[in-house]
């Protein structure tokens, strides 16, 4: 396709595929599209292994990566200047409470090993900034940043490099201050996705964030993003203003992908009506799928969830804990087994390969506008 983000990029179809699986990425790439790694899971160096492994697989394919450096910090967190001040700051009350819930579906940790986090990982500002200078070590494509305002240094740096920024956004006047900050491409994404997101629909805030750019003068082309699993939901999004589709939650159910088997499963099995944005995984907003983890932590008998990246000290390696304890045969545990999903989910009924979805995903777009062509006469 040409216009505005393939150049910019370098792909064939606007089709960009955030994940935290390296194989989906270079799989995707190679099929056209462009894929996107999620940094946030990885220490610096583990992600400069990822990256170089990539770039070995990818056969110079177009690609990008993801960095968290979040804008605004709590202010109960502020001051800790490391993990290991930040573990040590998680109350007691807060380890015995996910010991107790563990334990409940046959998942044994003690409270004083609840906790766990490795070298500088996590969703925090001095990460962020590791991962990107790593990132730029590499023939990136694109690097985007969430949870705020893209940082000067990022764009700067971009800059430079001729490599464009991107930015995700979930509402128009947040669109409005990334393109005051120089942002090259904006990523609107709404309430119906995984992970971090808000409170607008795709379907409102794609034509909203259009609209405003476009008013206030700037030439930002800008991806829709938040529930979109097939190609004629990406060809709407294109005909309310969009130049491409940015997904995460379909590639989870792939042959590639980092998910267990268990949590596929499950994918397959799920309602749209089956997630829920809650703080109970990294201390901010995040849709994923629902279960008991949730609704313990939700709660009002729970002890209230941790501020970013706290949160994340004592969910991620109860997670890891709940997948193996699945893997080695128990059933209980099965019931806690979650990750973040946005509501498309609903429209997921088998595991396919991401080569397999690109394909499909350009079928469904050419049918989608032949069909609305068609009605033109």
């Amino acid at each position: 396709m040409n216009n505005a983000v393939c150049r910019m990029v370098g792909c064939e179809f606007p089709l960009f595929a955030f994940s935290h699986c390296r194989d989906v990425v270079v799989a995707v790439s190679k099929a056209g599209g462009f894929g996107v790694l999620g940094a946030t899971r990885f220490t610096p160096e583990q992600l400069e292994e990822e990256l170089a492994w990539i770039d070995a697989h990818i056969d110079g394919a177009p690609y990008g990566v993801d960095v968290l450096v979040p804008e605004v910090v709590d202010p109960r967190v502020a001051e800790f200047q490391d993990n290991e001040q930040r573990a040590a700051a998680i109350s007691e009350q807060h380890r015995k409470f996910t010991s107790e819930l563990l334990g409940q579906y046959g998942v044994d940790v003690a409270p004083q090993e609840v906790v766990r986090y490795e070298g500088r990982a996590g969703i925090t500002p001095e990460n962020g900034y590791a991962q990107m200078e790593v990132a730029f070590r590499h023939p990136i494509k694109l690097i985007a940043n969430a949870l705020g305002i893209a940082p000067a240094r990022m764009i700067e740096e971009g800059k430079k490099r001729g490599v464009p920024v991107a930015a995700l956004v979930g509402a128009k006047e947040h669109a409005l201050r990334q393109a005051a900050a120089g942002v090259d491409i904006i990523v609107a994404q709404g309430t119906e996705a995984g992970g971090h997101c808000g409170e607008v629909s795709t379907l409102v805030l794609i034509p909203e964030v259009v609209r405003a750019l476009k008013g206030a003068g700037y030439d930002i082309p800008v991806l829709a993003a938040g529930g979109i699993m097939t190609g004629a939901q990406m060809a709407g999004m294109m005909a309310a203003g969009a130049q491409g589709a940015w997904t995460g939650s379909v590639w989870l159910a792939t042959t590639e992908s980092e998910t267990s088997e268990a949590f596929r499963d499950k994918m397959v099995a799920a309602r749209s009506r089956d997630t829920v944005r809650s703080r109970s995984r990294t201390g901010k907003p995040a849709r994923q799928l629902k279960t008991a983890w949730h609704e313990a932590w939700d709660s009002a008998q729970g002890p209230g969830p941790l501020p970013m990246p706290l949160m994340g000290m004592v969910s991620e390696p109860a997670f890891q804990r709940i997948e193996k304890s699945v893997v080695n045969g128990n059933e209980a545990a099965r019931d806690l087994v979650s990750y973040f999903v946005g509501q498309g989910v609903g429209l997921i009924d088998q595991v396919r390969s991401a080569r397999g979805v690109v394909q499909d995903f350009r079928e469904e777009f050419i049918e989608a506008v032949a069909e609305l062509n068609g009605m033109l006469g």
